[in-house]
């Protein structure tokens, strides 16, 4: 007995200093963290809220900045240190710190230099990349090979048709869905918004259209539609990300989620099955036909690499998703806005009416006409960026330069591996750049406006490359349902005695899952008289 005594004595004044050792090295790491940022003012925390720990609990100081920091906090943080740059620290798992940015000048520099200065931390990215390796979680020249294979598919042509299949959708929306019915209640606008889109990327982008009715039937050999295949797994990435396969099947959400992902790779996989066997001669310039080419080596030139397999897959489930997702979520948010500002959307009808008097239905050639509705989009995005934080890694030592709130000049230094984070709601909140930022104004996107305090769909050489895709759809769909249609929020009984800016929070309240989602959303859509 005395020498297991002795024994397990000796092991835990082992454990104990092994541990007190891995204190100390923890310590020095951060303190020559803080020493090489020269103690840039910011965040100190245990957890770094990048890892899955750290974005497990709420924001709590010094413990973590928990999920969707930047968009909860937007500007605050800078406002209150005096400068558009601030840092993070934090020593759990593992010394980390970075550099949130919202400053417009740094993040132009950042995202327009050559040479890999500033790269993405693909790691960041792991979970995109279930279904193969693709054009969002890529670097260097994988990157470059991915644009290049897609780039033919977002054309004037294809923009044209994006247009032409919005409009078709949207009437095919009031002639069946809504046939004989003054008023429409929706109890959450992403199940208007969400089909939509799908329709949309689906037919333009993938020449697989969708009818309303179709949307509602479960095709033979599936359990699920498309649909609900498509956004249960863009709910469950981090679920599949942290659960083993041999677990999927403990609880009803992980066999909900295991059978939507199967569900999913079956549609994609028909989806390219389908394309080859029926020699496709719609629309042979769009996203799929430029996906399937790269697949085919009979296609390609000398020196071109095959698109795999898995990144043929991986790279149409990431362009569904960016291509639906995206633009389901910032058309909810423009529905809300507009109903929470009825002046706006009467003076956004007035528009319309005075560019079609007529009454016609609009064309792709009266796009450039429409710019209160192209306006009101891009404030919902200003107002609700799709993602929050723009990834990068200081590939070198170098130093930003920019000025504080007092106008005096700062110079940030940035070692070697840091972690950058592109602050997108600390811009687009940003007063230096948008005047009264809390406010909807869509009207400040009808004059001169910094295109660079601009980050929806990212930034420089890697901006989205179907941004017009997704700008032409959001004014489609904005036009023709204004003009047919008034927006307002539902009345609910257990909401009675709320005040407007109460209100106002409800049904505005976000948070991100894959991308910044409306909480829950309902609306009224009534018929114009």
């Amino acid at each position: 007995m005395i020498v297991t005594g002795l024994s397990l004595g000796t092991l835990s004044i082992l454990a104990c200093s092994v541990a007190a050792l891995r204190a100390l090295q923890l310590f020095l790491d951060f303190r020559r963290l803080l020493a090489s940022i020269h103690h840039l003012p910011g965040y100190r925390t245990i957890l770094e809220s990048s890892t899955v720990l750290g974005n497990l609990f709420p924001r709590t100081p010094l413990l973590t900045l928990g999920h969707d920091h930047s968009w909860l906090s937007k500007h605050s943080p800078f406002a209150e240190r005096g400068l558009d740059i601030i840092s993070t620290a934090a020593c759990w798992p593992k010394v980390m710190g970075s550099l949130l940015i919202a400053d417009a000048n740094v993040i132009k520099d950042i995202v327009w230099s050559r040479g890999g200065r500033f790269p993405k931390p693909l790691g960041r990215y792991a979970i995109l990349n279930f279904f193969g390796e693709n054009i969002v979680a890529s670097e260097g020249n994988e990157w470059k090979r991915y644009r290049k294979i897609v780039a033919p598919a977002f054309s004037e042509r294809n923009n044209r048709l994006v247009w032409d299949t919005t409009t078709q959708i949207m009437l095919d929306l009031f002639d069946i869905m809504w046939a004989g019915q003054e008023e429409v209640v929706v109890n959450h606008s992403v199940d208007l918004t969400l089909p939509i889109a799908l329709f949309v990327i689906g037919a333009a982008g993938f020449g697989r259209p969708i009818s309303w009715k179709d949307d509602a039937v479960v095709p033979l050999g599936h359990q699920l539609t498309f649909k609900d295949a498509l956004h249960t797994v863009t709910q469950e990435l981090t679920l599949k990300l942290l659960v083993p396969r041999w677990a999927m099947g403990l609880t009803k959400r992980f066999r909900r989620a295991r059978l939507a992902f199967d569900e999913l790779h079956q549609y994609l996989t028909e989806m390219i099955h389908e394309r080859r066997g029926s020699q496709h001669e719609g629309n042979n310039n769009d996203l799929l036909s430029s996906l399937l080419s790269a697949n085919d080596d009979d296609n390609l030139s000398k020196g071109e690499v095959k698109l795999s397999n898995s990144e043929l897959i991986g790279n149409i489930f990431i362009f569904l998703v960016a291509g639906h997702e995206t633009t389901a979520h910032t058309l909810s948010f423009a529905f809300a806005l507009l109903a929470l500002h009825p002046d706006k959307q009467e003076e956004m009808y007035q528009h319309i009416k005075r560019v079609l008097p007529d009454g016609r239905i609009p064309t792709y050639d009266d796009m450039p006409s429409l710019a209160y509705s192209s306006a009101v989009f891009n404030e919902a995005l200003r107002m609700f960026p799709p993602a929050c934080g723009v990834p990068k890694t200081s590939a070198e030592d170098t130093t930003f330069t920019l000025t504080d709130a007092n106008g005096t000049l700062k110079t940030v230094v940035v070692p070697k591996g840091l972690g950058l984070t592109l602050d997108v709601p600390g811009l687009h909140y940003n007063p230096k750049y948008w005047e009264d930022p809390f406010a909807f104004k869509p009207e400040r996107f009808l004059g001169d406006w910094n295109r660079d305090a601009f980050l929806a769909f990212s930034g420089g050489y890697r901006g989205c490359v179907g941004r017009k895709f997704s700008e032409t759809e959001g004014a489609a769909v904005l036009t023709i349902l204004i003009s047919q249609y008034t927006i307002s929020i539902k009345d609910e009984p257990q909401f009675a005695g709320e005040t407007y800016e109460q209100r106002k929070a409800r049904v505005l309240d976000a948070q991100s899952t894959l991308t910044l989602a409306p909480t829950r959303l309902p609306l009224v859509f009534r018929r114009r008289t």
